[in-house]
């Protein structure tokens, strides 16, 4: 590959990456009918034709984010193997995923409300990627089960649990803070945050 093309790959990435953090601020304010390109590049700082540049209209943008969301977060599970030990497995990813809430919490919020909203974009996905990448998952998980590394625990509902219970701290932000009486959380918060659950799954799992 020649050095141009590897330096408009580079300003490709770099770009798309900034109009994805301005369409995060968007879409969590206004959801996605709410949402307008004009705004977006005025988040952006960059010529509305930029936008276009990058991404066919709206929807296409949405779409792009939205893969660019999962594929940040599987990430941190995708080199999930049977030889792994759990115990640092489940940590880690528990860690991660506080981590997630706590660095991007608009990430989890617009995935939540794709969801909310019946998953018009993201159904295709649910029902192909998606599980091939969550049966593989549960299959790690099983082996383990099976060489008495872990409790005979659900692996789906295992795994549900992980997401729902560290993307709260990002979804309900608002409700967890007064539930702390605090006006937000600090690193300190987010770091018991990881202790407590990573203790109450391993522990549930039966892990030592």
């Amino acid at each position: 590959m020649s050095k141009d093309k590897v330096l408009e790959g580079s300003i490709r990435q770099k770009n798309k990456a900034i109009i994805f953090e301005a369409a995060k601020k968007e879409f969590v304010t206004f959801g996605f009918n709410g949402a307008s390109i004009k705004r977006i590049a005025e988040r952006a700082s960059i010529p509305r034709a930029n936008i276009h540049y990058y991404f066919k209209d709206k929807t296409d943008l949405y779409q792009q984010l939205l893969s660019n969301i999962i594929a940040v977060w599987n990430s941190d599970y995708d080199t999930l193997t049977d030889e792994h030990e759990p115990k640092q497995v489940l940590s880690d990813y528990i860690r991660a995923k506080v981590m997630h809430a706590k660095n991007d919490p608009d990430a989890s919020r617009i995935f939540a409300s794709e969801l909310i909203h019946g998953a018009p974009v993201l159904n295709e996905y649910l029902n192909s990627d998606f599980k091939v990448w969550l049966n593989n998952k549960v299959e790690v998980i099983e082996s383990w089960i099976r060489q008495g590394l872990i409790d005979d625990v659900n692996p789906h509902h295992l795994l549900f649990l992980i997401w729902s219970s560290t993307q709260h701290y990002a979804d309900f932000n608002v409700q967890v803070v007064a539930g702390l009486d605090k006006e937000s959380m600090n690193d300190d918060d987010y770091e018991a945050v990881v202790v407590s659950l990573t203790q109450i799954i391993l522990k549930g799992c039966g892990i030592n």
